[in-house]
């Protein structure tokens, strides 16, 4: 069912000083910039190889899911995601063993992935990510 771990999220509130910090410290390279209003958020995707990443998120405003996050745990990692084969396919299979959805359907993820997060508390209490879709081969 689960193909790679695509990538860990990380919250924080100032996107350019942290993509200085893993492109310096972990000499990591950027390989897209994104700002997904639907999410609330600016983001960056710093390759570790192959296609694992890291996310870094920036939220637009307070009130954003991750606006929220950081003011109540502050900045760190804020989600894992799993790379499948089929989004759809997989949320159906989940769901058929308890676990909630926070996504009815797939909605736009980064670099044009379709994506969609289970509750936290079916997967003990980490925020997942199912990701479909190909990453640029930079």
């Amino acid at each position: 069912m689960l193909l790679r771990i695509d990538h860990v999220g990380i919250a924080c509130h100032d996107l350019e000083a942290k993509i200085k910090l893993f492109s310096e410290l972990f000499e990591l390279e950027v390989v897209a910039r994104e700002v997904n209003e639907e999410q609330g958020v600016k983001e960056a995707m710093l390759r570790v190889s192959g296609d694992s990443y890291i996310q870094l998120l920036e939220p637009l405003s307070p009130d954003s899911p991750v606006g929220k996050f950081l003011a109540k745990r502050g900045e760190g990692v804020h989600h894992v995601a799993f790379g499948v084969g089929d989004v759809s396919d997989t949320m159906e299979q989940i769901a058929t063993k308890g676990v909630r959805l926070l996504d009815e359907k797939p909605r736009h993820g980064s670099m044009g992935s379709s994506i969609a997060f289970l509750h936290p508390k079916d997967v003990g209490g980490m925020l997942t990510e199912l990701v479909q879709g190909a990453k640029p081969a930079v």
